[in-house]
């Protein structure tokens, strides 16, 4: 009779023990994957910005002769936006494009003949209105990368995550001019 209860007690812990790994697992995935949806949900947004860099850069062109090297860090940018596939990277790039882009619209009102250019100002307010739909998207996302983060190093998540080659995940920075600049002035 021993025997037969410690046999029972030994298969009982066994089924707990892998309830909880599989509880575990199942909670390491969920994380990953509402990180992804969330990326995927603003890398559209984020490409959409790319997109329309080139535009801005070609008709600033015009006007800024002296700010090149702006225009020249923008255009690599997208480049390399839109030939990463690792979402870590691109999040990267998208805070240093941000940055950028801030700086190329304080430089901007140097230069009043650019600012009364309509295809400056309709790309600028397209921009603008892009910068608005990433920022709405870069709460959802930067929640979801804190919930993943937090999660594969709490223990005994960081056993089981560090096994599977969890990695932190990179959050979506607010810029300076971000924080101050409060809407396209036209």
């Amino acid at each position: 009779m021993n025997q037969t209860v410690a046999i029972i007690l030994f298969a009982l812990l066994a089924v707990a023990v892998i309830s909880f790994l599989i509880n575990l697992y199942n909670k390491l995935v969920l994380l990953k994957f509402n990180v992804d949806k969330a990326y995927s949900n603003i890398d559209v947004v984020l490409k959409q910005r790319a997109d329309e860099i080139p535009n801005l850069v070609s008709v600033a062109k015009h006007f800024m002769n002296y700010e090149k090297d702006i225009l020249t860090r923008l255009t690599e940018l997208r480049t390399v936006y839109n030939t990463t596939k690792d979402s870590d990277k691109k999040t990267v790039l998208a805070n240093e494009t941000s940055k950028a882009l801030s700086s190329f619209f304080a430089v901007s009102e140097n230069y009043p003949e650019l600012r009364s250019n309509n295809n400056f100002l309709e790309l600028q307010k397209r921009i603008s209105e892009l910068e608005n739909k990433i920022s709405d998207r870069r709460e959802f996302f930067n929640d979801s990368v804190n919930l993943y983060n937090i999660g594969i190093h709490e223990f005994p998540n960081v056993i089981l995550a560090k096994m599977l080659g969890y990695k932190d995940k990179t959050l979506l920075e607010v810029t300076d001019q971000e924080k101050q600049y409060h809407g396209v002035q036209f």
